[in-house]
């Protein structure tokens, strides 16, 4: 990293995060408190009274909290941790600069943690990871390798009454499993003992950019586990493996001639569950599998953590048994409740067309209307993706489906905001689609609870906002 800090020095230094409860810093504050250092930080929700639930837990296990406004940095021997956007002139940045603290963002800190490991897994892709993630370290967990486990979302098998917020999990430092990150090229930071990549889609960056991104990211893993079910996967993996020097399982759901996939016509698909029968070709051997969710991308999110785990040393059948008592993320295809006239409220953690499309494509493989909320979660980002994702909710969605917006979320700064919803909503319709632009947030919840009908489907979509769970969870309590 270039930055002047190793992992034995790390207790030695107290770490002060910007954004402390944002869904990549908190699991990572979890960790370094865990290893025994000390860990402070601000956050703009914390100030503005937003998930105080989430600070009180932070407050209550060690964690010093302070205002956004710089005053919780008082030393040079102080670490920031902060996002690379966020600029100088925000006060704990201009603060941390005046003192001459050391800044590192959130990736450099992990990937420093992470590379540092005797044995590391990283999950790739643009769609999945967190689940992939979380499956990973289930089975892990199971087999006793007791893994260190930095994810971006709250994992449902590690939660205890002393952690809500289970979004990490703090287990021997020499077994790390970490999601890393694409979209600001951060990937390239990380060296994985095994590197998963599930999947190349537009998101944030260019498909080119990506290529090589994720080219590189399996160059530099000992051993790619990579799904020939996604073209793109396939082709880096193949191309990964021409010198002969590289080690590669594949995996797919439909791809002939894989190591890991599954016994053509096991697959069970209902509302809320999926069955299938799991085959390691190499072995001809099988294992029944049950997952407590549905969809065709959460069975291949669950070979991909398979054949991971086999990676590691752990048979198709450990790693299937393991995986049979996996619980789900938050707000992964989360199911808040079914009200008494049998309307569903579902959060999920949609926000780009692929993983919107495999949230739709599930809802729509059982009977009845959907109603879909999506909250953008930037200007920048619905600028770069609103075509694709105006053509995900027309293409997926039926005539009598409705889809419902919000305007993006925005916190302040600079930042263009002269394309927003309005525009993806008439793309919508113009491609054939029902959809509405509700410019708050808190109105689209009353339009949605007035228009929904015995049998709907309601899914809440959007990331980077802890509030969306909330939101959802009030909705169900108004149709209840």
């Amino acid at each position: 990293m270039g930055k002047g800090i190793d992992q034995a020095a790390l207790t030695q230094r107290p770490f002060f995060f910007c954004g402390i409860g944002g869904s990549g810093m908190l699991p990572l504050a979890q960790i370094l408190r865990g290893m025994g250092c000390e860990v402070a930080g601000s956050d703009r929700s914390y100030d503005q009274g937003r998930t105080p639930e989430k600070f009180a837990w932070l407050a209550s296990n060690g964690f010093t909290l302070h205002a956004q406004d710089g005053s919780g940095l008082t030393s040079s021997n102080q670490v920031l941790v902060a996002s690379a956007a966020v600029e100088d002139t925000v006060p704990d940045a201009a603060r941390a600069k005046e003192l001459g603290c050391e800044r590192l963002t959130r990736a450099e800190v992990l990937a420093m943690l992470f590379n540092q490991a005797g044995y590391s897994v990283a999950i790739g892709g643009t769609s999945g990871k967190s689940t992939v993630t979380g499956m990973i370290g289930t089975i892990l967990a199971a087999q006793d390798y007791d893994p260190t486990i930095m994810n971006g979302a709250v994992m449902k098998n590690f939660i205890a009454a002393d952690n809500q917020f289970a979004s990490a999990r703090v287990g021997r430092p020499e077994i790390f499993v970490s999601e890393v990150d694409e979209s600001d090229g951060s990937i390239a930071l990380y060296r994985p003992t095994i590197g998963v990549l599930l999947n190349v889609s537009l998101d944030h960056k260019s498909l080119e950019e990506l290529r090589d991104l994720f080219g590189n990211y399996l160059a530099s893993s000992g051993c790619g586990v990579v799904n020939f079910d996604n073209d793109e996967a396939r082709k880096l993996g193949q191309a990964s493996m021409t010198d002969g020097k590289g080690q590669m399982i594949s995996f797919a759901v439909d791809h002939p001639h894989v190591d890991i996939t599954v016994e053509a016509g096991s697959v069970v698909e209902g509302p809320f569950t999926l069955q299938a029968k799991v085959i390691d070709s190499r072995a001809n051997e099988a294992a029944a599998l049950t997952l407590p969710m549905p969809g065709l991308h959460n069975l291949s999110n669950a070979l991909a953590a398979i054949s991971a785990a086999n990676a590691a040393g752990i048979s198709v059948a450990d790693a299937v048994a393991a995986l049979n008592q996996f619980q789900g993320l938050a707000r992964r295809f989360d199911v808040i409740g079914t009200s008494p006239s049998g309307i569903t409220v579902i959060d999920d953690f949609g926000h780009n067309p692929e993983k919107c499309a495999a949230t739709l494509r599930t809802l729509k493989g059982t009977p009845g209307r959907v109603i879909a909320f999506f909250q953008p979660h930037g200007y920048g980002p619905l600028r770069q993706m609103g075509d694709e994702l105006a053509e995900t909710f027309a293409r997926e969605l039926d005539a009598g489906d409705i889809t419902v917006m919000c305007d993006p979320v925005y916190y302040g700064g600079r930042v263009d905001r002269s394309e927003g919803t309005e525009r993806i909503i008439k793309l919508i319709e113009d491609a054939g689609g029902s959809a509405r632009h509700i410019a708050a947030r808190e109105d689209c919840g009353t339009h949605i609870v007035e228009i929904a009908q015995p049998g709907d489907r309601i899914v809440i979509m959007g990331a980077r906002d802890d509030t969306l769970t909330g939101f959802a969870k009030s909705l169900f309590s108004q149709l209840k």
